[in-house]
């Protein structure tokens, strides 16, 4: 069963915070995919995995890019898990039918828009039912993670 971690985002965007996990997938030898809800915000976490840091960068590709099996981190609006990652990210309320496939999912949200915590905690409910291990993470003023539940 899949471990699901809920990340509730409070004093950073997801292009300041994203970065910061994924490099702890990356750090752990992990692969990851990450859904979108669209191509344009896909284009910007693109970037921001490229740019968070000045001396540094995460290796990643698209759903538009060239090797797609090779990519430690992935970004699409789809599926696909071509590199046959164990770590997904969700990000936009976007949910996966292949969940299921994935040893942990991310499921990150922004606590100040109202529908995005309200489809977190309808999403929570269902994962519940269905008997997956839920953890939640809510932001701190410094961007690190505090587990609430």
């Amino acid at each position: 069963m899949t471990e699901i971690s809920f990340y509730h985002l409070l004093h950073q965007p997801l292009t300041s915070a994203l970065p910061k996990l994924l490099e702890r997938v990356q750090g752990a030898g992990l692969k990851a995919v990450i859904k979108v809800g669209s191509e344009d915000h896909m284009k910007d976490l693109d970037e921001a995995l490229w740019s968070f840091k000045k001396d540094s960068f995460l290796p990643h590709g698209h759903m538009k890019g060239k090797f797609p099996d090779q990519q430690p981190i992935y970004l699409t609006t789809g599926d696909e898990n071509p590199a046959e990652a164990t770590i997904l990210v969700l990000v936009d309320s976007m949910e996966s039918d292949l969940l299921d496939n994935y040893d942990r999912c991310l499921e990150m949200f922004d606590g100040t828009d109202q529908e995005a915590v309200t489809a977190a905690r309808v999403r929570w409910k269902t994962y519940k039912e269905a008997d997956h291990d839920l953890t939640y993470w809510q932001q701190t003023e410094q961007g690190g993670w505090a587990k609430k539940a």
